[in-house]
């Protein structure tokens, strides 16, 4: 009887309920996320959990297995980008040149900073479409399509929970089940 009461309270722990703070109130404000990424090709699909954490700057980026592993750690500052994996270290000018090389799909940190919070990236044109309630439903920016799937409410200024970018064969889901303050 004990260990089915331990199992539901263990399971239980395990599902999440999506915390979440108001929307920034600059472009470029300092957010933590936790949540998983998917990403998806034709020939392969790889998946991991996600805790983000940026500000205006830098970025860091843990990519983890279910159980909270560290698998990959990306950083990225104005000197450039860095990988850690598998006890390498590895440096590039740009994240998206760095995981395709690495990891074999693209990591386009420099729009999704953005894009998570549903905002198009400074500086670079975009095409966009709304929903009913005025939030943004999808994105389109630097050759990717952001759709935006659900939202933490139904008001205006709610944050994005699910989002999918997609590109030329390639598919990134994030999946965002809580923002944090900074």
């Amino acid at each position: 009887m004990r260990l089915i009461i331990l199992l539901s309270l263990l399971l239980s722990a395990c599902a999440t309920t999506p915390t979440v703070v108001q929307r920034p109130a600059a472009a470029d404000a300092p957010f933590v996320i936790n949540g998983r990424i998917a990403i998806i090709q034709p020939a392969r699909r790889d998946s991991a959990g996600l805790r983000w954490t940026h500000d205006a700057a830098s970025d860091e980026v843990l990519l983890m297995t279910p159980l909270g592993q560290v698998v990959a750690r990306i950083t990225s500052d104005m000197q450039g980008v860095t990988l850690e994996a598998d006890g390498k270290t590895h440096v590039a000018q740009d994240a998206e040149t760095l995981t395709q090389e690495l990891l074999g799909w693209q990591l386009p940190l420099s729009g999704l900073r953005y894009w998570v919070a549903a905002l198009p990236a400074p500086g670079g044109e975009f095409l966009s479409e709304q929903d009913v309630s005025g939030r943004l439903s999808v994105l389109y920016q630097q050759g990717w399509a952001i759709h935006y799937t659900r939202y933490a409410d139904e008001g205006r200024d709610a944050l994005p929970l699910r989002l999918s970018l997609q590109r030329e064969g390639m598919e990134v889901r994030v999946l965002i089940d809580e923002w944090e303050a900074r």
